[in-house]
């Protein structure tokens, strides 16, 4: 399974507020099923590469037919083979195990 993080940023709008650009995408994303993570900076997607790219595609192209000049999409992609249950939760998991519980508490 792959994680992949996209941000799609549209250019050449007659505003420097892209949050219903971004909504269009995220009604994409949200139609496909694949679990994802909308985030301040991006959005996160877990699930099969080929199925992510196939919306990534549609994502990327939603700018556009939304009236946008230009679209910069930033991909990066954590495709681990060498185990299962490679999960968005369980890499935030992995993190956390390791913090000291003191520290997390703010005692």
């Amino acid at each position: 399974m792959a994680i992949v993080e996209v941000s799609i940023t549209p250019l050449g709008t007659s505003t420097p507020g892209v949050s219903s650009y971004v909504a269009g995408c995220l009604e994409i994303l949200r139609a496909s099923g694949l679990a994802h993570q909308l985030t301040p900076m991006g959005t996160v997607i877990e699930g099969d590469l080929d199925a992510i790219f196939a919306v990534l595609r549609r994502m990327h192209e939603a700018p556009f037919a939304a009236g946008a000049a230009r679209v910069s999409t930033q991909v990066k992609i954590d495709d681990r083979r060498d185990r299962t249950g490679h999960t968005m939760a369980g890499k935030v998991r992995a993190v956390e195990e390791k913090l000291d519980p003191q520290a997390a508490s703010g005692d």
